[in-house]
């Protein structure tokens, strides 16, 4: 888990790391956040906030999935019209999934800025090996700038001063954000999640978001308690 905290005019950096916890933190001059806005990242829904905020990748997924088709047949040609044709359509995607991300980032911090909070965000590393699709979803997955939207993230909650959290993500897609019951059972289909233990009914991106922004919280006070007085 790492913490990353806005700008600091004096570019005093502060770095605790505890072997045990893999907890690092990244202290700048920033307004103690009062509570943490939880940000899911996934396929149907590109980000998803605690507040229940879906922002949705229909669109681009729909790009994606035309470019696809048209660079199987464009391949089989190997003209090259056909590679300068590829090429464009590319860098064109690329713009168009970097637009996307500047929006998303954008909403996502003016929010927390907004309402006083910090965000926290999952640890992206290793996503690929933890996230189980099928075949047209690990395309999706691949070619899905996850990293560009936390890069974007991290840059605007640096220059607004918003504290920013990498938590781990393990069963926050499984466990019950109202009472913390684990179970894969919990997960009936890709979209709902119902509590096995609680009954607790919601949409799973947005329990998932939940839990991360618990998790960010408690990442939060984790690299504060050395400073208390």
């Amino acid at each position: 888990m790492s913490v990353l905290a806005g700008r600091d005019p004096h570019r005093e950096h502060l770095d605790h790391r505890r072997p045990d916890q893999g907890l690092a933190a990244y202290r700048t001059d920033v307004t103690e956040p009062d509570a943490f806005l939880g940000v899911d990242l996934g396929i149907a829904n590109i980000a998803t906030t605690s507040d229940g905020v879906k922002h949705a990748g229909n669109a681009l997924n729909a790009v994606r999935h035309r470019n696809r088709e048209l660079r199987r047949r464009l391949q089989a040609k190997r003209t090259t019209s056909a590679r300068r044709l590829l090429k464009r359509r590319r860098r064109k995607e690329a713009r168009q999934a970097r637009d996307i991300n500047h929006v998303i980032s954008k909403s996502i911090v003016t929010e927390a800025e907004r309402t006083g909070r910090g965000i926290a965000l999952e640890d992206l590393r290793g996503i690929r090996d933890r996230v189980r699709l099928r075949k047209p979803q690990r395309v999706t997955l691949h070619s899905r700038s996850f990293h560009q939207l936390g890069s974007f993230v991290a840059h605007k909650a640096a220059r607004a001063g918003v504290a920013l959290v990498y938590v781990v993500p393990r069963f926050t897609s499984q466990g019950c954000s109202a009472c913390g019951h684990v179970d894969k059972r919990n997960r009936p289909d890709q979209e709902a999640f119902a509590c096995t233990s609680c009954g607790f009914a919601e949409h799973a991106d947005v329990n998932a978001a939940r839990n991360i922004a618990s998790r960010g919280v408690a990442g939060w006070a984790a690299v504060n308690q050395p400073h208390a007085a």
